[in-house]
């Protein structure tokens, strides 16, 4: 697309949205605010940097075997850079603890990680202008192999994880003090069964326990934020999840921490949009993992889905911009990998154009009023509101390509890196 065709269709756009109370201008500057954390292990199938090639366990599975995957960091950080030239804005990278980098001090376990084995990454971040987040690794590793961690019957081995969630919480607090933007720390475990589990009370009693222990380790808010993660089930935990949504939303609301709500942890037919309005009234903050599940929790690539739009709606129209985080958590080892980042990342930011754009003083009038069929009818029309033309001002403003000529950038990457993998 050229430059002159952009600016004629956005100057289209912002009179046509003027005429309905909408400041084009206002939106461009809020869309420039939404800061996405882009999850590094789309790069490397969730394989980490501890043992490539071992098994991924905890109810995760990645499907594919394309051509050209992230095998060192240096391959994920370069696969990341690719992928933020060509989605507008300012955003942050998502590590998980099994990414550490032990190229300089030696391989330790999870319970003895530390901020030097991160350096590399602050570093990085801080060259390229990007903020980070961080999460606890409590899969894939031999003291989680019975589907067990924080709610183990083994005290020693409850111990274990607490001590590396900790010591998780400690490396995400000087990220954020090296990068002086708060970072976010999400737990998430795989803890469950795959069939009939008896004492299911006992298990959510020593969760319970193992947080409690947890959050004695006081931590600067300024520099670090806590996040609990909740699963409706993974692959051999079909039958029973200790950290269900209710048993987290409880501890969340309890004790005052942010709540993380992913997109594919739930029923099939259940969706997060609807949970915003409630839960903020009640949590300080959310986290958001967007992902897209098929059928079950399957991580598929983030489109600009019915839902994908309601949920930046609900956020906008809560007036949630800043106590709502979003972050993407999909894997697709069946495409290329840089696209798939661009592909989600991409559809989320049109998903909050759509939904900053929106009509919605004059939609909240006609709602105080009773004007049922007027509310309808401008929400209708403002789904073929040219707020396309408006997004691809905002990627020409921002120096990225705009419009589908991405795809070639990508081949050519493809073509010139990753091939030769």
């Amino acid at each position: 697309m050229k430059e002159q065709q952009i600016t004629q269709a956005f100057e289209y756009a912002k009179a046509r949205y003027a005429e309905l109370g909408v400041d084009v201008e206002q939106a461009i500057e809020k869309l420039e605010k939404l800061s996405i954390s882009l999850h590094c292990w789309q790069a490397d199938d969730v394989a980490g940097c501890e043992a490539p090639d071992g098994a991924l366990t905890g109810g995760i599975q990645t499907t594919g075997n394309y051509p050209g995957k992230a095998r060192t960091i240096a391959e994920i950080r370069a696969d990341i850079d690719k992928a933020m030239s060509l989605i507008p804005g300012e955003h942050r990278v998502n590590i998980h603890a099994f990414y550490a980098d032990f190229s300089e001090t030696g391989v330790v376990d999870r319970d003895q990680l530390e901020p030097k084995h991160f350096q590399s990454w602050i570093d990085w971040a801080k060259e390229k202008g990007y903020k980070l987040d961080f999460n606890a690794t409590c899969f894939s590793h031999e003291k989680s192999a019975d589907g067990f961690t924080l709610s183990h019957r083994d005290p020693a081995i409850r111990q274990f994880w607490v001590d590396h969630v900790n010591a998780c919480r400690r490396i995400s607090e000087e990220m954020g003090r090296q990068l002086n933007s708060a970072c976010i720390h999400n737990i998430w475990i795989p803890d469950g069964s795959k069939d009939v589990t008896v004492d299911r009370a006992l298990y959510r009693k020593n969760l319970k326990e193992s947080l409690d222990k947890i959050f004695e380790m006081k931590t600067n808010d300024n520099y670090m934020r806590d996040c609990i993660e909740s699963k409706l089930f993974g692959i051999g935990s079909e039958s029973y999840v200790v950290g269900s949504h209710e048993f987290y939303m409880g501890y969340g609301v309890a004790n005052n921490k942010m709540i993380t709500l992913d997109s594919g942890h739930f029923h099939p037919t259940e969706v997060i949009s609807d949970k915003i309005s409630s839960l903020l009234l009640f949590a300080p903050e959310i986290m958001l993992h967007v992902s897209r599940g098929v059928r079950w929790d399957s991580d598929h690539v983030v489109l600009l889905t019915d839902e994908l739009q309601a949920l930046a709606h609900e956020i906008v129209r809560a007036n949630a911009f800043d106590r709502v985080h979003v972050g993407l958590d999909y894997f697709d080892a069946s495409i290329n990998r840089i696209g798939a980042y661009v592909v989600g990342t991409r559809a989320t930011q049109k998903a909050f154009t759509q939904a900053l754009l929106e009509p919605i003083a004059k939609l909240r009038e006609y709602e105080a009023k009773g004007q049922n069929f007027e509310r309808m009818a401008l929400l209708e029309e403002a789904k073929s509101l040219p707020w396309a033309a408006v997004y691809n001002y905002f990627c020409m403003k921002k120096g990225v390509i705009a419009g589908e000529a991405y795809i070639a950038d990508i081949q050519q990457y493809e073509a010139d890196v990753t091939s030769k993998r």
